[in-house]
């Protein structure tokens, strides 16, 4: 379990057998540190329960696949140590509800853990997509992708998460706050404009996001925070830093990153909004 103690957050997948959410017939678990994956373990798993011709149609498993397989008692204490205490990440919550239904079933401990919903990371990073689901996500990151193969779904689930931190800068404490910008999510960028395509992250943003929906109103995406994509640091009228605002967290990021070769640049408000006319 050693490799387990140095990981960043860890994915769960699981395949059930039929409609009862404890008839769990695949597991698999993927640990990310530093946006790579470290390790996996995948188990099919008697479920204890029947097969549904539906869930076999999904998936792939028939009762003779899982056929001397362990069942979740068999496998509790394993999956228990890879996901208690770490944060968790699942695409949607059914994997989370499925592991409690399971718990109960077999009259076994709850496992807790600090739980990441994928889908909502998802949304916050790509708003643009018509859907987030696993398999429509992948196409479009370019993932290889085996859908509904548990270890291939929770190693999906975990580079969604890893793309999107590096796609919008927000941490993984980041990702497990309700929202974004003090309470509000970022605001919709215009579909024309002189900052069209442009990435800002503000730093020092006016309590009442009146920047922030300006730059969107002339286009640009609004981040949560400096990431490698990011185009452009704001230091707002507002921000509270003074003359330390060199030595602010987002501003040496974003020096790190000019340094590095990438294409940001760090401009205070006053001089974008006479760039774009105000």
């Amino acid at each position: 379990m050693s490799v387990t103690e140095a990981v960043d957050f860890v994915v769960i997948d699981v395949e059930t057998a039929c409609s009862r959410v404890s008839s769990i017939c695949q597991i698999g678990i993927v640990g990310f540190r530093d946006g790579v994956e470290v390790f996996a373990y995948e188990t099919l798993v008697d479920p204890c329960d029947e097969f549904s011709s539906f869930n076999t149609r999904i998936h792939g498993i028939t009762c003779d696949h899982v056929a001397g397989k362990p069942t979740f008692a068999d496998v509790h204490a394993a999956v228990s140590g890879y996901l208690s205490g770490r944060v968790t990440v699942a695409h949607s919550m059914f994997d989370k509800g499925a592991l409690a239904a399971a718990c109960r079933a077999h009259d076994l401990p709850p496992i807790e853990a600090t739980w990441l919903d994928s889908v909502r990371v998802a949304k916050r990073a790509w708003p643009e997509l018509p859907s987030h689901r696993l398999n429509v996500l992948a196409k479009f990151l370019k993932l290889r992708h085996k859908h509904h193969d548990a270890l291939s779904d929770a190693r999906v689930a975990g580079l969604i998460v890893a793309r999107a931190t590096t796609h919008t800068g927000i941490d993984l404490a980041g990702w497990l706050s309700p929202t974004t910008n003090r309470g509000r999510t970022a605001p919709k960028p215009a579909a024309v404009g002189p900052l069209k395509g442009q990435r800002i992250a503000i730093l020092g943003s006016a309590k009442d996001g009146s920047l922030a929906r300006h730059l969107a109103g002339h286009g640009a995406r609004i981040v949560a925070s400096v990431g490698t994509t990011s185009t452009m640091l704001v230091i707002s009228n507002a921000q509270p830093f003074g003359r330390f605002v060199h030595a602010h967290e987002s501003y040496r990021r974003a020096e790190d990153l000019q340094r590095a070769g990438a294409a940001i640049e760090i401009v205070a408000e006053d001089t974008l909004l006479a760039r774009i006319g105000g």
